[in-house]
């Protein structure tokens, strides 16, 4: 990844960012028992356009949707098809934009309905947003990429969680999926990966699993499930690396 140093492309990217939480957020708001994650898929793929964005994802090869939408044991890249959210679902949305020549990447699980979550489950997402928040701090100009692996493998663990060690964030830019990759866990010593630079620009992602971490692909060639059946999490922003803290480019204010 070449980081971006103008502030011209600084700013193409916040607002990118901005524009791609707006759509996020609209489209989970929209969750509802009852809804079919094709119809969230379409909703999604509106709001880009309104956002005068392309789907970042249907410029994936042979991917045909504007998002990846995963339910309960699916871990990441979820087909939207007809299956319809029932109450007490987990659900997980993805979603990237393509905005003057730049990608932004962005994810989040959520319970679907109202009512009471199991003290389990609501860790379960609160260890997921945390450790996407100390992965941020970490990704700051001088660090390692190994702290912010360290920071999501420590918080993901602590809660009683696990890291999927087969999936990787990545950087981000004029290419969706660029270099380097961003593991949710440790391996090795921190000094010996890579070193961040004020510019680089990260989709930092929190992938983990209820209990086993072992995946495995479904028939339709893209949603991976975790192989027993547990619930699985996502948590994604895209980062800017700066001197003191990463700053959130996908945020809508």
């Amino acid at each position: 990844m070449i980081p971006i140093k103008t502030q011209a492309e600084i700013e193409r990217m916040r607002e990118g960012g901005r524009r791609l939480a707006w759509v996020l957020g609209k489209t989970l708001k929209a969750v509802r028992p009852g809804i079919s994650l094709k119809e969230l898929d379409q909703l999604a793929e509106s709001l880009i356009e309104k956002q005068e964005g392309k789907p970042s994802f249907k410029m994936v090869k042979n991917y045909h949707w504007a998002t990846c939408l995963n339910v309960n044991e699916g871990v990441v890249h979820g087909i939207p098809g007809d299956y319809r959210l029932k109450k007490g679902d987990f659900a997980s949305l993805d979603i990237g934009l393509f905005y003057k020549g730049r990608h932004a990447d962005m994810a989040r699980t959520i319970k679907v309905g109202d009512g009471k979550i199991e003290m389990d489950k609501n860790n379960f997402l609160k260890a997921g947003a945390l450790a996407l928040a100390k992965a941020i701090k970490a990704a700051k100009e001088g660090n390692q990429l190994g702290h912010i692996s360290r920071a999501i493998e420590k918080e993901i663990k602590k809660a009683g969680f696990n890291p999927v060690r087969a999936l990787t964030g990545h950087g981000v830019g004029k290419k969706l999926h660029e270099e380097p990759q961003i593991p949710c866990y440790l391996e090795g010593e921190i000094e010996k990966t890579s070193r961040l630079s004020s510019g680089m620009v990260l989709a930092i992602e929190v992938i983990y699993t209820q209990e086993k971490t072992d995946i495995v692909l479904d028939p339709d060639g893209w949603t991976v499930k975790t192989a027993d059946g547990k619930l699985a999490g996502l948590f994604e922003d895209t980062v800017l690396v700066l001197s003191k803290s990463g700053e959130v480019l996908t945020r809508s204010n």
